[in-house]
């Protein structure tokens, strides 16, 4: 079994299953904006991914909110889905509501040398990025090239080329598990390396995020941002893949381990951990969960015995994984 981590969306989830009960009482709140059954592979950056007993897509903060009410009304298991990246969805797919959070309106308010920027948690993360940089606003550059939204970036502390979310974000407001709304700051996050309280268990759920980013020159954020999406080309895969799957250890590089253990290239079903950057798992085409799995199975056993280091997933399991692997 893989080292599976401590976040709250590695789910086993519950026997809860769609009832016509439940149906009829979701489609009265919810109407035809509610889905029953749809594979989430159509959703995800894997393309990977079972069905959803139901499905609704969102469009604004408040009806994100209003979704995860109704669903804590009916006691439905929930799972909020931004871009589809970062998360490798159970084949059994997901037991409750899946809530496709397209919420993504932004305000860029100028202060003298610096930006206070608002974004709805639906909002592109790449995006958002390029919409700063054009501003002159300086800060999130390194977001142009790290895919998903600024909700999933929040909840895991995402990062790259040398910062992260929590260098720049003033608070992010949440919806509390006692339906109350609140900003939250830095020290209610409680931020570490790609992780926070949210991804460690706190209850809330990511509506917006407040930044605050220095003024700067656009050329000259936008020579970095160019920089930032060659060396991304250059040391990435294309295709469907979920993203980087392991955390990097202390002091090294989680794809440098995985390579050195020899699993460069190694394919198990559909699946293959990428000959190009061997932290990257890549869809080959109808690669199952269950592929992908098996392989993060493996790397952790084998970087484990050559090298004695536990690989910690980055990525998040979805969904129902009980007897699966």
């Amino acid at each position: 079994m893989p080292t599976l981590g401590t976040s709250r969306h590695l789910l086993v989830a519950n026997n809860m299953s769609s009832t016509p009960s439940t149906s009829s009482a979701l489609r009265a709140v919810f109407g035809d904006k509610l889905r029953e059954g749809d594979l989430l592979s159509r959703y995800t950056s894997s393309r990977i991914g079972g069905p959803a007993d139901y499905f609704i897509a969102v469009d604004t903060a408040d009806e994100l909110a209003n979704a995860v009410k109704q669903a804590r009304h009916f006691g439905l298991n929930h799972f909020i889905l931004g871009a589809g990246s970062n998360i490798l969805v159970s084949d059994w797919g997901y037991r409750g509501l899946v809530i496709q959070n397209r919420a993504r309106l932004v305000s860029i308010t100028e202060e003298g040398n610096r930006f206070i920027v608002r974004a709805e948690s639906g909002a592109g993360l790449p995006t958002l990025a390029r919409q700063c940089m054009l501003r002159g606003a300086a800060g999130l550059e390194w977001a142009a090239t790290v895919p998903g939204t600024v909700g999933g970036a929040v909840f895991g502390n995402a990062g790259a080329h040398g910062s992260d979310i929590a260098a720049t974000l003033r608070m992010a407001t949440i919806l509390q598990s006692n339906g109350d709304v609140r900003d939250w700051t830095l020290k209610d996050l409680q931020f570490a390396y790609r992780s926070s309280a949210l991804k460690r268990g706190e209850a809330g759920i990511i509506l917006a995020a407040e930044f605050e980013l220095k003024r700067d020159d656009p050329k000259v954020l936008q020579e970095k941002v160019e920089t930032f999406i060659t060396h991304r080309k250059r040391t990435q895969p294309p295709g469907a893949s979920i993203g980087s799957m392991f955390k990097n250890p202390k002091d090294d590089h989680a794809g440098r381990l995985i390579e050195a253990a020899g699993l460069k290239g190694v394919v198990i079903g559909k699946a293959e951990i990428s000959p190009i950057h061997a932290n990257f798992f890549v869809n080959l085409g109808n690669a199952k969960a269950h592929d992908v799995y098996s392989l993060i199975a493996l790397a952790q056993s084998k970087v484990r015995e050559k090298f004695g280091v536990n690989l910690e997933l980055e990525i998040e399991l979805v969904g129902e994984w009980g007897g699966q692997c």
